[in-house]
């Protein structure tokens, strides 16, 4: 049994909650302003606090600095007033939950039981908590990840220290990125570390279903409710309930749906298509889009009394080429999973991750699994090299090390300084027959520079393929599929002559 102090400076809203309270089982105290809410902490160590924002005597965030108010007591704050600002600061104090007037009764005796009927995991104090998740950001050069986040770089440790802060409580949250991010990993994580990890997580792209069938995947349908509906559907809402829905591309939902998803949202109730019953359902909002919010409301893609009752609080996902360091942690975990999945064990050459840290990547992280996943189908070896990344250019390649095998590594600096020399004149030198190095022109592709130093690699091998590839780092496979190609397009330029 919990004990509840309701704060509260309408007379009839308290007796309601403290009827509620008692009616779960708890023990409840009612003060009306922010003087007796103090008086009340003197007298009583509460289990969880039902605060009203707006009291005679002031707002009820100054409570959260009250030393009496210990740091295991959770707070739900109560307003009528929807603000993102004071809700974001809500959060930062250390708030467990928003409630929005008129109080859903379902709701609010859903968030009794979550707060506390279970033991809680630890959790520091509101008067540390923003500082303590900061502090373990700040300090997690070490740390790999987060949940389900890979990354150790500053924008990424920034993300983990907001999902630290929000997991806990139950407001809605927007996440914003480019497509390929992984707004949808960090909707995961954030349920995973709630109160609601027990409960359902369910995903829907609203672009991705047509405009006539939204409305039935998140509400539901009744039998006979429209041509094609042959039973009763129940929608994402209702499935989700006691857990957290994850909306991608929220603007991409119409806008006359996004207001019947705005009522979902500040009632509590909805309706399945082709019936009148209202329905309950405690379900936690993560939204995502990869616009700007701001001028997705200007565009009229995003209703702004929708997009406020989203926006409580808001991550920003930053590009993969703002956090390039950690394509060193991502693209093994790509590997892994896909061995995992196929029985097949790759591992990827030191000079393949730096090459893929030197690419712009306008896909993001998927555009990275895509490219791992094909270089890992197409290589034979356990090793995948730099030659077997399929896609991917270097904006210069005059700053790659191009020597052409480990015994050579004491000629790496010369070769460097002899490639800058020589991507200032436009003749470019014949392969050296002799193995030492190669030389190419700054703004040569890769896939010519390649060509270059596989048949500079074979003539210095004296044409023996299986010792050429054993070089270079690759599969004989893959070394006589590059060579047929090489081939192929010799004689396409030769056809081509003839045929000018």
């Amino acid at each position: 049994m919990a004990h509840i102090l309701i704060v509260e400076d309408d007379d009839n809203s308290a007796e309601m909650l403290a009827a509620l309270v008692a009616d779960a089982g708890h023990t409840a105290s009612i003060a009306t302003d922010l003087q007796q809410a103090r008086q009340q902490l003197v007298l009583h160590n509460p289990d969880l606090v039902l605060l009203d924002l707006h009291l005679p005597d002031g707002s009820g965030l100054d409570l959260f600095s009250d030393e009496r108010l210990r740091g295991d007591a959770d707070i739900v704050l109560i307003t009528g007033q929807a603000s993102v600002d004071t809700s974001i600061q809500a959060l930062r104090l250390g708030a467990a939950d928003y409630l929005v007037k008129p109080v859903n009764l379902k709701q609010l005796r859903r968030v009794l039981d979550r707060l506390t009927g279970s033991p809680r995991p630890h959790r520091p104090s509101r008067a540390t908590a923003g500082e303590s998740a900061d502090a373990r950001a700040e300090a997690g050069a070490d740390v790999e990840g987060f949940g389900k986040l890979r990354g150790r770089s500053e924008p990424m440790r920034r993300v983990y220290a907001q999902i630290q802060r929000v997991a806990p409580t139950a407001v809605n949250v927007l996440v914003v990125g480019e497509s390929g991010t992984g707004k949808e990993i960090v909707a995961e994580t954030i349920h995973e570390q709630s109160r609601r990890r027990n409960g359902p997580f369910l995903a829907i792209n609203c672009g991705a279903i047509s405009s006539q069938l939204i409305e039935s995947e998140l509400f539901g349908h009744e039998k006979g409710s429209f041509t094609g509906a042959l039973r009763q559907h129940q929608g994402f809402f209702e499935r989700a309930d006691g857990g957290t829905l994850f909306l991608d591309e929220i603007t991409e939902m119409p806008l006359d749906l996004q207001v019947k998803l705005l009522r979902v949202l500040e009632t509590g109730r909805f309706s399945r298509v082709g019936s009148d019953t209202l329905l309950e359902t405690d379900v936690r909002i993560i939204a995502a889009t990869n616009r700007v919010p701001a001028e997705a409301v200007a565009d009229q893609k995003l209703r702004e009394d929708l997009y406020y009752r989203l926006n409580v609080f808001q991550i920003q996902l930053p590009p993969l080429r703002e956090r390039l360091e950690d394509i060193a942690l991502i693209a093994p975990l790509f590997l892994e999973q896909l061995g995992e999945r196929e029985g097949v064990v790759r591992e990827l050459d030191p000079a393949a991750i730096a090459q893929l840290r030197h690419h712009d990547w306008p896909g993001n992280v998927r555009e990275l699994r895509n490219i791992v996943h094909r270089a890992a189908i197409m290589s034979d070896g356990r090793r995948i090299s730099a030659v077997e990344i399929p896609g991917v250019t270097l904006p210069d390649p005059a700053t790659l090390d191009i020597g052409e095998s480990p015994a050579a590594g004491a000629a790496a600096a010369p070769a460097a300084a002899t490639s800058t020399a020589a991507a200032t004149s436009t003749a470019v030198p014949a392969p050296a027959s002799g193995g030492d190095m190669v030389c190419v022109p700054v703004g040569t592709s890769l896939a010519e520079m390649e060509r270059r130093l596989i048949e500079a690699s074979l003539a210095a091998c004296g044409g023996v393929r299986e010792k050429t590839a054993a070089m270079l780092g690759i599969s004989a496979k893959t070394l006589y599929n590059r060579l047929r190609q090489y081939e192929q397009q010799a004689q396409d330029g030769t056809a081509g002559d003839r045929e000018g």
